[in-house]
């Protein structure tokens, strides 16, 4: 079995680290989580519209989706690469008809639109009911990633027949957008439904038809990839800070204590990334997936967690001055630690998944 990339993914692996490490050497994130000119360039370089399913994209899939997303992990980067491509647009494009693609899909490829995903989680979920041309939707999601300056929302609702997928443009009647302060930026939004017309033009097929379970296996996925390269980066700076940093006459990273903590954030990241291209392999190939990616995830969670941590600690205080890059990949780990699932959910996930396989 060969696990190396193949030439399509090394190429758009490269072209991104290298898009992405000029803009982070010329730019300063303000704080609003999107960044215009850039969603502009990887535009321009074909990073969006190439991973978007044909004929409106490129045609390249999960795999190829993944490389992008660990290079944005590892600048950082303020683009909602993983809500408007990797999950909502894609999910669109796999679940709609042509009239969706082209109303939804289309912008994003073409860079004039991003769109938010708005998926159910144990607090935050939007409900459904049947009505003459449609849905009445209502529910509230209190920190929908990338929803501040969206085009369009993806839902994820709960209907008598099961759960469905709607698509809501941001003028939506009755669609309340407010802006949240988060973490590391201002890019998510607070959406209230109550009683809003949904018409079917905006769904994504019937009520029970896995769109809805598909999309949350791709979010969590291209969650783990973007965590990669947080934590890769993250190791890095720790390791090249360690190497320059003195005390009594010495490289701090002569010392045991640092050795053993950045000996065991490399083996955190190496279990983030073989558990990611597994799942993102076993995903992509239509195969059972859940209990991959629900380890992935909770890697990506608890490694991210203490890799972070140890980032942190090594720098000591210069790791949390807000002039210094550091405390931006502390933030972004501890983001996606929680984005999408938690490890303690991750491992109630995998506990189900475990019990209802069949025994060899």
């Amino acid at each position: 079995m060969d696990f190396s990339f193949t030439e399509e993914q090394s190429d758009l692996a490269g072209l991104a680290r290298t898009l992405l490490t000029d803009w982070t050497t010329n730019n300063t994130p303000d704080g609003t989580g999107f960044d215009r000119p850039l969603w502009a360039a990887l535009t321009r370089a074909g990073l969006i519209e190439a991973a978007l399913p044909a004929p409106i994209g490129g045609g390249f899939g999960l795999a190829e989706q993944c490389t992008v997303l660990v290079e944005i992990g590892r600048a950082v980067a303020p683009a909602p690469y993983l809500t408007s491509v990797a999950v909502a647009a894609c999910a669109i494009a796999t679940f709609g008809d042509d009239e969706q693609r082209q109303r939804w899909v289309a912008p994003v490829a073409s860079g004039t639109a991003t769109l938010a995903v708005a998926l159910a989680t144990e607090d935050n979920r939007f409900r459904a009911e049947p009505a003459a041309t449609g849905w009445r939707v209502s529910g509230i999601h209190s920190a929908v990633p990338m929803g501040a300056f969206a085009d369009a929302y993806l839902i994820e609702t709960t209907t008598p027949q099961g759960t469905l997928l709607l698509v809501l443009d941001r003028d939506t009647p009755g669609l309340r957008v407010t802006a949240q302060h988060v973490v590391d930026s201002t890019d998510a939004a607070l959406l209230e439904l109550d009683g809003v017309a949904v018409g079917t033009a905006n769904t994504l097929g019937a009520p029970g038809n896995g769109a809805a379970e598909w999309a949350h296996r791709r979010a969590t996925i291209a969650t783990c990839a973007y965590q990669l390269g947080v934590v890769e980066r993250a190791l890095e700076l720790t390791s090249e800070y360690a190497l320059t940093r003195k005390q009594f006459d010495k490289p701090i990273g002569s010392f045991q204590a640092v050795r053993q903590r950045l000996a065991d954030a490399h083996i955190d990241v190496e279990a983030v990334r073989l558990t990611l291209w597994q799942a993102a392999w076993r995903e992509a190939q239509g195969l059972p997936a859940d209990a991959e990616v629900a380890t992935a995830k909770f890697w990506a969670a608890e490694a991210g967690h203490r890799v972070a941590h140890t980032m942190v600690h090594v720098h000591a205080s210069i790791g949390i001055f807000l002039e210094y890059q550091v405390h931006r990949y502390f933030l972004a780990a501890k983001r996606s630690e929680f984005l999408f699932g938690a490890a303690t959910e991750q491992l109630r996930v995998l506990a189900d998944a475990l019990s209802s396989a069949p025994s060899s």
